[in-house]
């Protein structure tokens, strides 16, 4: 199997750690049911920006976690400043307390536009007190000559996570499951519910035949951060034991999604995806 274009590669594996957090409109698994969408809200894209471009420090506004809801958010892909793809992130509501979130990220420019080379990432997860209990994951990568496909269940009765598929055999080996280990989509939806002015958060990534400890902090004040033509009073949120790469999330009051999400290697803006437009019920 040929490996993906570096450019692509990195943006990929970028999109699934954080929107697993976050990043493909082309390519995207059938969702349940839900309700009709409001009218699209629209950030026209613009060149990208320095991270440290964002207005000082304001008093931080009374904080209100979005509540979990169905949405459709498109987010701009640069890399290193440049335009790279584009990305989508679902969430819908199944039956009962039964949920699933969506990740599309699409290559459009050089090799990974020639090649349509795309990434779709799923996981099933039910709510159970507050938490966010992933059931199932799902992982595939297509192009115009090879495609990769793996699936994770994570069984509870059992107490261990499985994947499955196109994967080293070393990652296919049982994970014994604690209470709140999260796939890498359902860390984002977890920020978004828990993050407060100063806040430290704390998840357990369990993905793909991996674990990882991730902690994040945010900001003890909210910042002007401008996204496209519309400027969001956001709070920074920061992932704090990432060594030299560095994943900064911007959160605004209402957006049911980050408006912003960077990711900095050696101290040099990689990735960056920009919100363009979200539909929420």
């Amino acid at each position: 199997m040929k490996p993906l274009p570096r450019q692509f590669a990195v943006l990929a594996v970028a999109c699934l750690g954080l929107l697993a957090p976050a990043v493909g409109v082309l390519a995207q698994a059938p969702p349940p049911p839900a309700a009709a969408p409001t009218t699209p809200v629209q950030a026209p894209a613009v060149p990208a920006a320095p991270a440290a471009a964002a207005a000082p420090g304001l008093q931080a506004a009374p904080w209100t976690p979005p509540p979990l809801q169905p949405f459709v958010a498109t987010y701009q892909a640069l890399y290193k400043g440049k335009q790279a793809g584009d990305a989508r992130m679902e969430v819908s509501h199944g039956s009962s307390d039964e949920w699933r979130v969506d990740l599309a990220v699409q290559g459009r420019s050089g090799f990974a536009s020639i090649l349509g080379l795309n990434i779709e990432q799923s996981t099933v997860f039910r709510t159970q007190d507050g938490r966010y209990v992933p059931q199932s994951q799902s992982t595939v990568k297509k192009a115009m000559f090879f495609g990769k496909k793996v699936t994770g269940v994570y069984d509870w009765g059992k107490g261990v996570a499985r994947w499955d598929g196109d994967l080293k055999k070393d990652r296919q080996q049982p994970i014994p499951l604690q209470p709140g280990d999260q796939s890498a989509l359902l860390i984002n939806l977890s920020i978004m519910r828990d993050a407060q002015p100063g806040k430290t958060m704390s998840y357990r990534f369990v993905d793909v035949g991996r674990v990882r400890e991730h902690i994040y902090h945010a900001a003890e004040q909210t910042e002007t951060v401008q996204v496209g033509d519309i400027s969001y009073d956001a709070l920074r949120v920061s992932r704090t034991n990432g060594g030299k790469n560095e994943t900064i999330l911007w959160i605004a009051n209402g957006v049911p999604t980050p408006v912003r999400i960077l990711q900095r290697e050696d101290g040099e803006d990689r990735i960056d995806l920009r919100l363009t437009e979200y539909q929420g019920v």
